[in-house]
């Protein structure tokens, strides 16, 4: 009892912990004890020094649990070995008890070895009683404080977002930065994430935003369409937290706070140019992180996820997922629709003609579905009003337009004279877009059989002379028979250019 006396006199002169041990002999955690039922009582060391001995024994020594018995350190030396194993997939509390009572027939009984195993979680590690099973589930999250870097042109400072992802059992981490939370960028993280882990989880947890949930449920939440997508490419479902439960997602919650701590506070003094460099700079911080033992725990993040969950992950698909792009259109009445981010038009089966359709495309293919039905699928152009062809999906009379070309009506317009050929190049020239051109130069070339050659021969030389290139101006000269009049050289320039808001003579009678 003098040596409780002594520490307490000690202790309350502000001797630190270990001078005390050395100077009483009581070990650390005893001495942990003694001060923690001091601190219950609310006495003073004046009303301790009033107490005698058999009081001072009452109230320490019979407060301090007695130490436990070889069987019992024996067992809790394989805790962190069992909480491994209950990790694993198909693992219970039960099948871990059945493997250790064969190892130690006179072990402790099931409901006594999950009540130590319940009040060892609590003391070794509070937040660990939460058993994530290995290739399970993988939670993923946008930390709150965002990274900076610095255009090199403009000294402007840029803040990045950081996506990190966590692994359940394994604790394994991911953090990477990226420009934006946009969906693009969203499902990019989310995709490097699965490969630097190098498997697909059962599951990934996302938090409420945009990117991934359209709309917030308790029971049915309804997702991101390119996100599900994702999912389906990936083979792994999508279990989104519910709002305002953080507990939901507590493990990337710790992982945020942990990053801050190790990878954020690491790149505060250091300037970044590019995306690149920034992330070249996380990944070996990263590796850092994931290496380091857990607190309590003779192991670390890495150690665990190759012992037992690299193995539980499903593979990675052959190709990784393209991120696909929607646009709703209608198809026109020649069958064509158009990528209005290209400006270049496609096919579609002429049955679907008038009909709204949605465009799905990524770098490489446009696809075109009509009632979730895949109508058309075509190699991606980017040539600006050019057209991808299949004669398939056009009509039968009209599949001749395939062949349109600029030469097709040249050569045709060179059969019948020189100023009806120099008339059609001239609409090529002023044309802004080719079909305009094409229907323009068809409508001139099929007055050759209405008229004959040689009175549209004249009124293209006429609309030339007028310096009016286009389809109504020769249909007006030939109403008019303006075709059949002869004009003097030196009366070209007196000439009034037809036009349908010029009032003729005849309108003065």
């Amino acid at each position: 009892m003098s040596k409780i006396r002594q520490l307490l006199r000690l202790k309350s002169n502000g001797t630190s912990i270990l001078t005390i041990c050395q100077l009483t002999g009581i070990a650390r955690n005893t001495l942990k004890k003694y001060l923690s039922i001091y601190s219950k009582t609310g006495l003073t060391v004046n009303d301790i020094e009033k107490m005698s001995d058999s009081e001072l024994e009452e109230l320490f020594i019979q407060n301090i649990p007695p130490e436990p018995c070889d069987k019992k350190k024996q067992l809790i030396s394989l805790f962190p070995q069992i909480e491994k194993d209950l990790k694993r997939k198909g693992a219970t509390r039960k099948k871990v008890w059945e493997n250790y009572i064969r190892q130690y027939p006179d072990g402790y009984k099931h409901s006594h070895f999950k009540q130590l195993y319940n009040d060892w979680l609590k003391t070794s590690k509070p937040t660990m009683h939460i058993e994530h099973k290995a290739g399970d589930k993988m939670y993923i999250d946008f930390a709150g404080e965002k990274l900076k870097m610095v255009d090199k042109t403009t000294g402007e400072i840029i803040s990045v977002e950081a996506f990190i992802a966590i692994l359940g059992a394994s604790q394994l981490t991911y953090l990477e930065a990226t420009m934006s939370q946009k969906k693009e960028d969203f499902i990019s993280c989310c995709e490097n994430a699965l490969y630097f882990f190098g498997g697909v989880p059962m599951a990934i947890v996302p938090d409420n935003l945009k990117s991934a949930v359209v709309k917030s449920d308790k029971y049915e939440p309804t997702l991101n369409e390119t996100f599900e997508s994702f999912a389906q490419h990936y083979s792994t479902a999508i279990l989104p937290a519910r709002a305002y439960k953080p507990k939901d997602k507590a493990l990337v919650e710790g992982a945020v706070k942990i990053a801050y701590q190790r990878i954020y506070a690491s790149l505060a003094d250091k300037i970044f140019f590019t995306l690149y460099d920034l992330n070249f700079a996380i990944i070996s911080l990263l590796e850092e992180h994931n290496n380091t033992n857990f607190s309590g725990r003779p192991y670390s993040r890495k150690q665990l996820f190759e012992e037992i969950e690299r193995g539980a992950l499903h593979p990675l698909p052959i190709f990784k997922f393209e991120f696909k792009k929607q646009q709703i259109v209608t198809v026109g009445q020649n069958s064509f629709v158009c990528l209005r981010e290209d400006k270049h038009y496609y096919t579609v089966p002429f049955q679907h003609i008038g009909k709204r359709v949605k465009i799905l495309y990524t770098k490489s293919w446009v696809e075109i579905y009509y009632q979730y039905q895949r109508i058309a699928i075509h190699e991606r152009s980017k040539k600006s009003f050019k057209y991808s062809i299949n004669e398939e999906h056009l009509p039968s009379h009209h599949k001749f337009v395939t062949e349109w070309n600029p030469n097709r009506f040249i050569n045709w317009a060179t059969t019948i004279s020189e100023p009806v050929k120099e008339l059609v190049i001239k609409i090529f020239e002023k044309a802004q877009h080719p079909e305009q051109a094409y229907k323009s130069c068809m409508g001139v070339l099929s007055f050759e059989k209405k008229v004959g050659k040689e009175r549209l021969s004249n009124a293209c030389k006429r609309a030339l002379e007028y310096q009016s290139y286009n389809y109504m101006t020769v249909k007006k000269i030939l109403e008019k028979g303006l075709d059949k009049e002869i004009i003097e050289e030196n009366q070209i320039e007196k000439i009034i250019p037809l036009h349908e808001n010029i009032r003729g003579d005849k309108y003065y009678y």
